[in-house]
């Protein structure tokens, strides 16, 4: 689609330069019957310019692209209205062309909106000095919680207190949907005040592309989805049920920043020797969490009670995420590939498939 998309705006861009030539003369075109003044003609020239150097952004992803091809496309329609009867034709390109920009700069906004989101979580993260993670912080902590985090190597390292990865995975949506679908997104996390915001971009279907954020912070939660980064589908913001399974999201999440154990506002709880509960008071949102390890300290899955869907009748369910690899960034062992699944009346519904890479640490 993208190809198909640049061969239309450089197609069209070498149409434009047809006005060019005949306002001087250059070839014989039979097509054009209207008289282009030599005026015009070096705007026509300019505007073939223009649609190519939109069609070279385009290609770089370049995200303000959209804000030259929307110049480009106001000043073809202008010369096309001028020359009617000629180049009325060329309306068709740019009504595609515009349906792009429209969708380009949708897409412009969300990452504006993005980046703001992160900014200002970042700005509410308290200023600390780095602090090594000792042995004697662990020894409070249940039996498996300190084997785990002695395991995976924590101790001797600095506080984790803030996160960032590239995430890439296969979606479905519903228990019935046969094909998976692909997902792209990205995750900024900041511990010592804890929040997140999560940046994914997936397709439906071949051609339908879907955009979301979702943002926890000030322990209240808040997600958006669109079609094309244009049409809501999704939007919920900072009611009881989305603040509640934003937190647990944080705590289901907790192994990729694994120091955040250590966090005053999270109490554990030993359920047995390789069993312990978490409970998180965070921002007026209380939620839990349970860790499953085995004998030797690595972590084989996570389960927490989340809301699937946010109306008024939604029930808690059980969303587990299961370890499937590892992997060490900074020296500490992290899961890098998992499974998110909710434990539904039918059965185990998977609905996520991931794997986390480009991680970095504070």
């Amino acid at each position: 689609m993208r190809i198909l998309f640049v061969l239309i705006v450089v197609l069209h861009g070498l149409i434009h330069m047809m006005g060019f030539m005949k306002a001087f003369n250059l070839m014989k075109l039979n097509d054009f019957k209207m008289e282009i003044s030599k005026s015009l003609g070096i705007i026509w020239l300019l505007t073939a310019f223009l649609f190519l150097i939109v069609a070279i952004l385009y290609l770089w992803n370049i995200d303000w692209w959209w804000i030259l091809g929307g110049a480009a496309v106001i000043i073809s329609q202008l010369l096309i209205i001028l020359s009617w009867q000629d180049a009325k034709v060329g309306t068709i390109a740019n009504v595609i062309i515009l349906v792009v920009l429209i969708i380009g700069s949708a897409a412009w906004n969300m990452n504006n909106q993005v980046k703001s989101e992160i900014q200002e979580m970042y700005q509410q993260q308290k200023s600390t000095e780095r602090e090594v993670v000792s042995e004697a912080m662990l020894k409070d902590l249940p039996i498996p919680v300190q084997t785990w985090l002695q395991q995976i190597g924590v101790v001797g390292t600095e506080k984790i207190q803030t996160v960032s990865f590239k995430q890439k995975g296969q979606m479905k949506l519903k228990p019935d949907q046969e094909k998976w679908s692909s997902a792209e997104a990205e995750q900024y996390i900041t511990v010592n005040d804890p929040g997140f915001v999560w940046k994914v971009n997936m397709k439906m279907m071949p051609i339908i592309p879907v955009s979301g954020i979702d943002v926890f912070k000030n322990g209240t939660g808040e997600m958006t989805m669109k079609i094309a980064s244009v049409i809501p589908v999704v939007k919920v913001a900072e009611n009881e049920k989305v603040n509640q399974s934003s937190l647990q999201r944080y705590l289901l999440e907790l192994p990729w920043y694994p120091t955040a154990a250590l966090h005053p506002s999270i109490t554990w709880e030993s359920i047995d020797e390789t069993t312990a509960k978490a409970t998180m008071e965070y921002g007026g949102t209380t939620g839990t969490a349970t860790y499953f390890f085995d004998i030797t300290g690595d972590l084989l899955k996570v389960s927490a009670m989340r809301y699937k869907d946010h109306d008024e009748t939604a029930q808690l369910i059980e969303c587990i995420g299961e370890v499937k690899n590892y992997g060490r960034v900074n020296g500490i062992k992290i899961p890098i590939e998992m499974d998110v699944s909710w434990v539904l009346d039918e059965g185990v519904f998977t609905w996520y498939k991931l794997e986390i890479y480009d991680v970095t640490f504070n």
